[in-house]
């Protein structure tokens, strides 16, 4: 290949790196394509005629071309339809500020606008900050605002149950807010519902009463509470008490002490039969 011709390649190939840069900081890839084109045409073009390349080599190359700018194409609509399915609805974005600090932002998805063949959310109708696909964080349905909430432990819960010194055992819970709060709580231990009369509910603090654990053997156990909220919300794995020590003996009654209303100094004297009082 001759020193012009190896020259124009070069310089088409600075074109196109210099294409590939301007489209990383615009978003459009047309002058990369475009470049590659020119980079193919020229090769032809100036091509050593005593030794030409091959037809075969041409034609890979631009089928190798068309279905990486298919794939592109195909990618670039689907990347659009999910924005267009995302209005109307709220959506957290996270960006970054000049110090690299991390920004989210919350909102409606008011609209979107194409850009350079980008598709950019509008939210809270902020045309002037326009978000893209890339920058979404999250989509938040109406499944996402119930479960916000929903009725939570705050705080992982371990107490313990000492038969030798029984006492109730208190914890604080979150009884939820909006149309999932909730006002009284059921709970189940070992298997088995705890009655309702050893459970009581003040304010945010939830007790049950030391009678709920007397007949429980030695061990570790993880009681579930079931709220009474709109959904029955269900919390499994966030208290555990241990059961440990034995129940003070209780002393037999042995009838030693018993009244039976007689003066024991006072004995009963036999009948001599003569009379004698």
């Amino acid at each position: 290949m001759s020193e012009t011709t190896q020259s124009i390649i070069n310089s088409l190939r600075n074109q196109a790196n210099a294409g590939r840069e301007s489209s990383s900081k615009t978003g459009d890839s047309s002058l990369g394509k475009d470049a590659f084109l020119q980079l193919l045409v020229t090769q032809m073009k100036y091509q050593d005629p005593l030794n030409p390349s091959s037809d075969t080599q041409f034609v890979e190359q631009l089928a190798t071309f068309s279905q990486l700018e298919q794939m592109q194409n195909l990618n670039q609509t689907y990347s659009n339809s999910q924005a267009f399915g995302l209005v109307g609805k709220n959506v957290i974005v996270k960006t970054a500020d000049s110090s690299g600090k991390s920004i989210e932002t919350s909102g409606t998805v008011d609209c979107v606008v194409i850009t350079n063949g980008t598709a950019k959310l509008a939210i809270n109708g902020d045309l002037k900050n326009l978000y893209t696909l890339d920058q979404l964080e999250q989509v938040i349905d109406n499944t996402y605002l119930i479960k916000q909430g929903l009725p939570y432990i705050p705080k992982k819960v371990e107490a313990t149950f000492d038969k030798s010194d029984p006492k109730d055992i208190s914890f604080e819970v979150n009884l939820g807010k909006g149309e999932t709060v909730a006002t009284d709580v059921a709970i189940v231990i070992g298997g088995k519902a705890v009655d309702e009369k050893l459970v009581s509910v003040k304010g945010t603090t939830v007790t049950i009463k030391k009678e709920a654990f007397k007949d429980l053997e030695n061990g570790v156990y993880k009681p579930a509470l079931v709220f009474n909220d709109a959904l029955y919300t269900t919390i499994t794995d966030e208290i555990a008490i241990t059961v440990k020590g034995e129940a003070p003996a209780e002393v037999p009654d042995t009838g030693d002490d018993k009244d039976t209303g007689e003066d024991p100094d006072t004995k009963e004297e036999p009948d001599t039969g003569d009379g004698t009082v």
